[in-house]
């Protein structure tokens, strides 16, 4: 497969693959060295200074593939090729074996995570993403692929190849739904205590693109909420977001109100922490068959930054709703640790 030589005597050979320098010092890592370069007189001396005394030069035999070209041959497998317009992808590299998929535009990240673990069930590949429905930005680095061997059979190529496909991956772009708020309880309808959650929405919503076309506050009933809600609709208001009475006191009947308009509650209540009283239902316009998003929002979201309502949101104005089944399994890995260095999805990744 690779025969090796001194440095000294592989003056005049072509690289056969790139050659990483680590500099401790100045934290730099990358190829010295690419393929197909010519090994000089000079670059023998760096190669040393690299702790290079010999080198493999390949010799590829029947069924065997490059690590650069199998790389690549994923990238195909993905459709994901040259920055072209219109393309949800494109791919860097290879560059020392591994290319990189970088997200063509903004949206909400959506990938096969069984097709990942397919491909990564073969110890020569190393294939990892970022989490799955997540926010990302135009230009950001989403997912990386490489070999681990220099040189891999086309077996494992072929693997790789068949578990992947086109439909593999995705970047929802964000919807500008037209939304409004309702925020309810008494203090708030009779001018006792401020409602704070109407700035934090506004730039909940600057994410999404999308415009708060109103806000109203109804009183701790039921009818008032439901007339609100409805009133919103009546209006436009693809998105109608409820906050205040969520929770199990006498006076919380926000859900009631909720449900008195909803055609289908997908859920009420999710096992993370916090945000767990939120609330996910839909109208169903039966002139058109659109249904319109009502969320009723805990209380925690006042004062946290981030809970259980960001992951919802992404996903409501992604236009892929989760289902009730979907969110009972969010309690694995749904305790926010409340800390800088957190990996809890909401508070790592709410504010992009």
């Amino acid at each position: 497969m690779y025969k090796t030589i001194g440095v000294e005597d592989a003056i005049g050979t072509v690289l056969s693959h790139d050659i990483t320098l680590i500099d401790p010092e100045s934290g730099y890592k990358g190829a010295r060295f690419k393929k197909g370069h010519v090994v000089s007189e000079s670059d023998a001396a760096i190669l040393k200074r690299m702790g290079r005394e010999r080198l493999n030069i390949l010799e590829l035999g029947d069924g065997d593939v490059h690590e650069d070209d199998a790389a690549l041959r994923v990238a195909a497998a993905i459709g994901a090729g040259l920055k072209k317009e219109g393309a949800r992808f494109s791919v860097k590299g290879p560059s020392e074996g591994k290319c990189s998929l970088i997200a063509e535009q903004a949206g909400l990240f959506s990938f096969d995570a069984e097709a990942v673990h397919r491909v990564n069930a073969r110890n020569e590949w190393v294939f990892a993403t970022l989490p799955d429905k997540i926010p990302v930005s135009k230009g950001e680095t989403v997912a990386a692929w490489r070999v681990g061997p220099l040189v891999v059979k086309e077996d494992a190529v072929c693997h790789a190849e068949s578990c992947l496909g086109p439909s593999s991956f995705n970047v929802l772009p964000f919807r500008p739904l037209k939304t409004a708020l309702v925020t309810t309880g008494l203090e708030i309808f009779e001018g006792r205590v401020r409602d704070f959650f109407l700035g934090k929405l506004e730039k909940k919503l600057a994410l999404y693109g999308a415009p708060l076309i109103g806000h109203n506050v109804a009183p701790d009933d039921e009818g008032a909420i439901g007339q609100s809600i409805a009133a919103w609709l009546s209006k436009g208001a693809e998105a109608v977001l409820c906050t205040g009475g969520m929770s199990v006191d006498a006076d919380d009947v926000t859900p009631a109100g909720i449900s008195s308009v909803a055609t289908e509650v997908i859920f009420r209540g999710a096992p993370v922490l916090p945000g767990s009283n939120l609330m996910l239902a839909v109208n169903e316009d039966p002139a058109d068959g659109k249904r319109r998003v009502l969320l009723g929002v805990p209380a925690c979201a006042v004062h946290a930054e981030f809970t259980v309502l960001d992951t919802v949101m992404h996903r409501v104005y992604a236009g892929l709703l989760p289902t009730g089944d979907e969110v009972r399994r969010w309690g694995v890995g749904g305790l926010c640790r409340g800390c800088a260095a957190c990996c809890y999805p909401i508070c790592r990744f709410g504010s992009r």
